[in-house]
C-alpha cells in the first residue's frame, strides 16, 4: 500500500481544534487549551524528552534496542519522532498525524524532513493499523486531541489491529490517559489483544500509564544486566532514561501489574 493512500489530502480542517504554541526562555509546548500541555521541547535540546512518560514509552527498546521498522501515531511536538529519528539511525520510522494543524508545526518543533527513512503522514492511526503496509517491529501510540483519547484509538477493534501489524515478537507501547472515565476498560481491551503479555507502568501523578505488550511472550528483563546503553545513544540520552528504564526493569522483573514512574511537577494532564 503507498503512502498517499494513507495520506488525508482532502482533509477539512475545520474539523480539527487548531493548537497554539507557547514559548518560554527556554522551552516551547503545545496546547490545545491552557491547562494542557500536548508536548514540551527544551530549546537548548530540541531531541531530548522532556516528559517522563516519554522516557518509559522508549523502554520497547529494553526489548528490543535496534528496530527495523517503527511507526508512531501521534506527532504532537514531535518529542518520540525526534528522538527516534536521532537515535535508531538504522530504523524506518513512519509517524501518522490525523491533525492537518498539529502537522504544520512540525518545523516549529524542530521535527526533520522526510527522507528515505523517515517520514511524516498526515492520516489517520486507526485505518494506518488496518491496513499497515508492512509488518511493524515496534509501534508506539500516542495520539490524543482536544478531547483527549480519540475514542477510535481505543477500541477493541483497534487494539486487535494493532496486534496484527506487528510482526511475531513485535512491541506495542501506548500512552493511555489514568483519568480517563473508560481506563480500565481500555486496559482490559489491550489485555485481551495482547493474550494478557503486557506491563502496566503508572505515574505518580496519576495523569499517563503507559501499556508496553508483545505480539508472543512479553520476555522478563532480569535485573541490571537488562540495562544496557542501546548502540548510538550518548551519554546524555542514555542517563535522562535510566531512572525510568529501571522503572520498566522493575515491573518486569517483579511481574508487577503496575510500577510508578518519576513524576515531574505537573503542568495540567501532560500529553506528549
Amino acid at each position: 500500500m503507498s503512502d498517499s493512500f494513507l495520506a488525508l489530502e482532502d482533509a477539512d480542517a475545520n474539523a480539527h481544534v487548531r493548537p497554539y504554541v507557547r514559548e518560554t526562555l527556554d522551552s516551547k509546548s503545545l496546547h490545545f487549551c491552557m491547562d494542557e500541555i500536548q508536548s514540551t521541547m527544551h530549546l537548548m535540546a530540541p531531541d531530548a524528552l522532556a516528559l517522563a512518560y516519554t522516557r518509559t514509552m522508549m523502554g520497547v527498546l529494553l526489548f528490543n534496542p535496534r528496530p527495523a521498522t517503527l511507526a508512531m501515531i501521534g506527532l504532537g511536538g514531535g518529542s518520540l519522532a525526534k528522538f527516534c529519528h536521532r537515535h535508531l539511525p538504522a530504523t524506518r520510522i513512519k509517524v501518522l498525524e490525523i491533525n492537518p494543524h498539529v502537522l504544520a508545526l512540525r518545523r516549529e518543533f524542530k521535527v526533520p524532513d522526510d527522507d528515505a527513512r523517515f517520514k511524516v503522514l498526515l492520516g489517520d492511526g486507526a485505518d494506518f493499523v488496518r491496513f499497515p503496509p508492512y509488518q511493524l517491529d515496534v509501534l508506539l501510540v500516542d495520539g490524543f486531541d482536544y478531547h483527549g483519547q480519540p475514542p477510535a484509538l481505543c477500541t477493541q477493534r483497534f487494539y486487535d489491529d494493532c496486534r496484527d501489524a506487528l510482526q511475531p515478537g513485535g512491541l506495542l507501547a501506548v500512552n493511555l490517559h489514568t483519568g480517563h472515565v473508560d481506563f480500565a476498560l481500555h486496559l482490559a481491551r489491550l489485555e485481551r489483544s495482547f493474550d494478557g503479555e503486557l506491563l502496566v507502568i503508572s505515574d505518580e501523578d496519576c495523569s499517563n500509564t503507559i501499556v508496553i505488550a508483545c505480539r508472543g511472550r512479553l520476555p522478563r528483563l532480569q535485573g541490571t544486566a537488562a540495562l544496557r546503553c542501546p548502540a548510538g545513544f550518548d551519554a546524555q540520552a542514555w542517563s535522562e532514561l535510566l531512572p525510568a528504564f529501571e522503572e520498566v526493569v522493575r515491573a518486569s522483573r517483579t511481574g508487577d501489574v503496575q510500577a510508578s514512574i518519576s513524576a515531574e511537577p505537573p503542568a495540567g494532564h501532560r500529553r506528549r
